[in-house]
């Protein structure tokens, strides 16, 4: 194993959670179809070397998403700017948490959610020259 190909993610409002991570979030469309035999979209995007595929299924069952729950904790952005970040995030209405600083990498973080309560992290991936 050598890289992270995908992370899915199953929004209980395809449109919604679509317009999120593409509008808001910026990640480009790489491929997005409806899967009429499942009543399925999947929107490939493109984060990096990465994707996140993006999944709507009818009446998907709630997970607990609390970063303290067991299973995935989150997903974490690298971000040059995390301020800039931070501010754009806030003009579409996004909510995060105050920057906290990583103890042990100096690096600064944030915390948001996507529409269906994801918790996702903005990750400075430089250390800011004070």
């Amino acid at each position: 194993m050598h890289a992270i190909h995908h992370i899915a993610i199953i929004g209980s409002d395809y449109a919604q959670s679509r317009h999120f991570y593409v509008d808001i979030l910026g990640f480009p469309v790489l491929n997005e179809v409806y899967r009429a035999e499942r009543d399925s979209w999947k929107c490939d995007l493109a984060v990096g070397g990465a994707q996140i595929e993006l999944f709507s299924f009818p009446n998907p069952p709630s997970r607990p998403s609390r970063p303290e729950a067991c299973g995935l904790r989150h997903l974490a952005f690298a971000v040059s700017d995390l301020d800039a970040e931070v501010a754009r995030l806030e003009s579409h209405g996004v909510a995060c948490e105050p920057v906290r600083v990583d103890e042990y990498t100096d690096r600064r973080f944030t915390f948001f959610a996507d529409p269906d309560g994801l918790p996702l992290e903005l990750y400075e991936d430089q250390v800011r020259a004070i």
